[in-house]
């Protein structure tokens, strides 16, 4: 009797997980340029407080670091 085997555990993923896995990091890192350019956001003329400063790049880290990034 024959069986068929499955897929191992430590496979590579297919191309279809693959493309998902980078999409998911893109979406993430897009997120975490818009933080930081939000905490870098003001009248150019003016300096930028740097608690929102400081807030964009926090954001910006935790998003990061949310998705293993």
């Amino acid at each position: 009797m024959t069986q068929s085997q499955s897929p191992q555990p430590d496979a590579a993923p297919g191309p279809e997980a693959r493309l998902s896995q980078l999409e998911e990091q893109v979406s993430t890192l897009a997120e975490a340029v818009r933080a930081l350019a939000h905490g870098l956001e003001s009248i150019p003329s003016q300096d930028n407080p740097p608690e929102e400063v400081a807030r964009g790049a926090r954001l910006a880290h935790e998003l990061l670091l949310s998705q293993g990034l």
